[in-house]
């Protein structure tokens, strides 16, 4: 998801924990399980629906609250893309589950953070915990992440659901595009960095490349 803490130039970051983006974050975490009960147990996809609207929000003012209250921190950093990590994982598996979205789609979207995940062995050996933030996986990103609402809408009786269920698959399969497009690139940036840069001790790494970005 987009985040403007990861735009442009990063952020001093402190070490605080409580901070109000934090509980957002905190908060977007406790709604899986409940949008996975509601969905799966209660069927309810409207209910489902709301969940995910909340968490789309909260997570939009994480990022804007950090920045206009000046609350950047270290643990931000790590929960919101957690959060949106999890959120792309448990989301398909769900809708695989009530038969929204076919098997082989969902996946290709797991299969390309599994790909995505298997580089980073190769970039600690550099002293690189990250390589720079690609916009086509941050539009990858928000792309899936508004699909899922829609396509949760689409399942929604009456004029809601006719309105909204192409809509939703339209931002599915542009975003599975970009989604395995960007890990094609990182793989492409990953591949360079192996062949270019020799292996370092270990714990040493590279704070530029490493505060360069932290959303796929």
């Amino acid at each position: 998801m987009t985040d403007d803490r990861a735009a442009g130039a990063p952020a001093e970051r402190s070490d605080a924990i409580w901070t109000v983006p934090n509980a957002l974050s905190v908060a977007r975490l406790l709604l899986i399980p409940v949008f996975i009960w509601l969905l799966l147990v209660e069927e309810s996809a409207g209910w489902a629906f709301v969940v995910l609207f909340v968490s789309g929000l909260t997570d939009w003012l994480d990022g804007k609250l950090a920045r206009w209250l000046g609350q950047s921190s270290k643990l931000g950093a790590l929960l919101d893309p957690a959060a949106d990590r999890l959120y792309v994982i448990v989301i398909p598996i769900c809708f695989g589950i009530r038969d929204f979205v076919p098997w082989w789609m969902i996946a290709v979207i797991i299969g390309r953070d599994v790909l995505l995940f298997a580089t980073a062995p190769l970039l600690s050996a550099r002293g690189i915990t990250a390589l720079p933030t690609l916009y086509v996986g941050k539009a990858a990103t928000f792309a899936l992440m508004s699909a899922f609402p829609w396509l949760l809408a689409g399942h929604i009786d009456g004029w809601v659901g006719t309105v909204t269920y192409p809509i939703g698959w339209a931002f599915l399969i542009w975003g599975v595009g970009m989604y395995v497009w960007s890990m094609v690139l990182y793989w492409i940036q990953t591949v360079a960095v192996v062949r270019t840069m020799p292996r370092v001790a270990r714990g040493d790494r590279r704070p530029d490349a490493a505060e360069s970005g932290t959303e796929r």
